[in-house]
């Protein structure tokens, strides 16, 4: 159970981009908790992404502001300099992990025990999942592969979300699915995606909107990945 309930919530956002703020004052206001996946080595740096024909800002916190920014909530791996890790050497991987939660921990104030793999596409493999299993010191680590289940992880190296946060008619039908449950075993509702995405059709007010809808609920436990995996 979490907390003594049986149902919970969480959120995993990467790249540590500047648009989090805001994305992390909706979160406090409706009381969630989420998990941010940052590259230690890129931290700072100024950029842009084309995403559906559209540029989005890509500026990401420079290393002193990241402690402050992310209060409350949980940091955690994204690899040094945001790899596809499928391409890289058993040493490289570990290197890219490892350096990684190490910075990432100096900044945090707290041994960082999570990960999402960095990259679109197919981002990890077995070898990949096995190293980082076997070679460091990451606890769970999250794919892009949605399940639309809200059963709870067989294995947390390989973790699955239950779905992504742009897909909005999906989102608010397993929302809804979610609050009816109840459950008679644990059941998790994890949500990813990058903040910066809200930019793209401006629909930062949609993702307020189910915030709302899930918040405040007795039954719930609304907690970092870390709170409710491990």
């Amino acid at each position: 159970m979490f907390h003594g309930k049986m149902k919970a919530l969480t959120f995993s956002y990467d790249d540590g981009v500047t648009q989090d703020s805001r994305l992390i004052w909706l979160f406090d206001r409706y009381g969630m908790k989420a998990t941010f996946n940052l590259n230690s080595g890129l931290m700072g740096q100024d950029g842009h992404l084309i995403r559906e024909n559209r540029t989005v800002s890509h500026v990401k916190f420079p290393p002193e502001e990241i402690a402050e920014i992310y209060r409350g909530h949980e940091i955690a791996v994204h690899t040094l300099t945001h790899p596809n890790l499928t391409g890289c050497d058993e040493a490289e991987i570990v290197r890219q992990v490892e350096e990684d939660r190490a910075a990432l921990s100096v900044l945090a104030g707290y041994e960082v025990r999570g990960m999402a793999y960095p990259g679109g596409g197919v981002n990890f493999d077995s070898r990949v999942a096995d190293t980082v299993r076997s070679r460091t010191g990451v606890r769970y680590a999250r794919t892009t592969v949605c399940t639309g289940s809200f059963d709870l992880p067989t294995d947390l190296i390989r973790l699955d979300p239950t779905a992504f946060h742009k897909d909005f008619d999906r989102l608010f039908a397993l929302g809804e699915e979610f609050l009816a449950l109840e459950p008679d075993t644990p059941k998790l509702f994890y949500i990813w995606g990058h903040s910066y995405e809200f930019d793209i059709d401006n629909t930062w007010d949609r993702f307020a909107e189910f915030l709302r809808m899930m918040a405040g609920k007795d039954d719930i436990f609304y907690g970092t990945n870390a709170e409710v995996l491990l």
